[in-house]
């Protein structure tokens, strides 16, 4: 009974402790302006290149997802061995990397090593999803960058595009995420696009009596058609992510969920199965209660195995170790 309640304490300090390893206030006496140095930084690149609110967003996803939001997915490798080598990473945006590699410069010209990369695309992904019209939440600093960064550690780790469910739900739970965590998410395919070859499968050989998916919608499998057409199609061609409003953080996602209009077959199955269709109907019905949804989700995010002290370091250039 004794050895019981000693192990129970110590579980209960060790979560006491990671609540308090991040701080909204972790740079108060040390970097004051950093969060308004961000934003400026990333301000500036969304103005140049709209692409950085969703580059920059699937980018703090993939790192999070990987080892914790350690910043990991910034390293480069001269022998392409690093996370953002891996198949699952080969397609995350540049523009995404340029935008936290300016704001660290910014940040180092005033604050010179006291800002982790990890904080810096914390924040980046908050600020881009105010630039593109979503809602702003606080965002909990003081994560350390990570000291490894290998390709294979990508395997399994990450979403894709052909997902049910289950495995939606597995794969968010492996990270502390609720399935309503993992819906509100989801909702930022409300921005971005992608490559015909992660959907193409659904237009053309769902199955031999049924060549396209019957939960698109005909008129929009149409449209895709049209972008992605099964011979001749350009390996560059993109379709957007959110068929109504592409370029603006909102709720539409799930209007287009609900309208049968989800490009992945991981955005459909989100309305087709009964064990997340409610909380898509509410999203689709109330767009305050999906951005309630969404910043509480990515609070939860941003806590993903996070590393502090000795754990990490902070790194002079995000893409190098020290």
């Amino acid at each position: 009974m004794m050895l019981s309640f000693l192990v129970g304490m110590l579980f209960f300090c060790m979560v006491t402790e990671s609540n308090a390893q991040l701080s909204e206030n972790f740079y108060a006496s040390t970097c004051p302006n950093v969060e308004l140095i961000v934003r400026q930084a990333v301000t500036t690149k969304y103005q140049q290149t709209p692409i950085t609110a969703p580059g920059t967003l699937r980018m703090f996803f993939h790192d999070c997802f990987v080892d914790g939001c350690d910043a990991s997915v910034l390293i480069a490798s001269d022998n392409g061995d690093a996370e953002k080598d891996a198949h699952d990473n080969i397609s995350l945006a540049g523009d995404g990397f340029d935008t936290v590699a300016k704001a660290k410069l910014a940040v180092e010209a005033q604050c010179p090593g006291l800002v982790s990369c990890a904080d810096i695309l914390a924040l980046a992904a908050r600020d881009v999803v105010v630039l593109a019209g979503g809602p702003g939440f606080k965002v909990e600093l003081g994560r350390r960058d990570g000291l490894v960064s290998h390709a294979s550690s990508v395997d399994g780790k990450l979403p894709g595009p052909e997902l049910d469910v289950t495995g939606l739900v597995n794969l968010f739970a492996n990270n502390g995420l609720s399935i309503t965590d993992m819906i509100a998410l989801s909702g930022a395919h409300t921005i971005g696009f992608s490559h015909c070859d992660r959907f193409a499968h659904r237009l053309y050989n769902f199955s031999a009596l049924m060549p396209v998916d019957p939960t698109l919608d005909p008129a929009y499998a149409q449209q895709l058609m049209q972008t992605c057409p099964r011979v001749g199609s350009d390996p560059n061609s993109v379709s957007n992510l959110d068929a109504t409003t592409p370029d603006v953080f909102d709720n539409a996602y799930f209007l287009n969920l609900v309208a049968r209009k989800g490009l992945f077959t991981s955005d459909q199955v989100l309305f087709n199965d009964f064990r997340s269709q409610a909380a898509v109907v509410r999203f689709a019905n109330n767009a305050e209660e999906f951005n309630n949804a969404f910043t509480s989700a990515m609070r939860k995010l941003g806590r993903v195995g996070v590393k502090v002290g000795n754990r990490g370091e902070i790194r002079k250039d995000c893409a190098a170790f020290n």
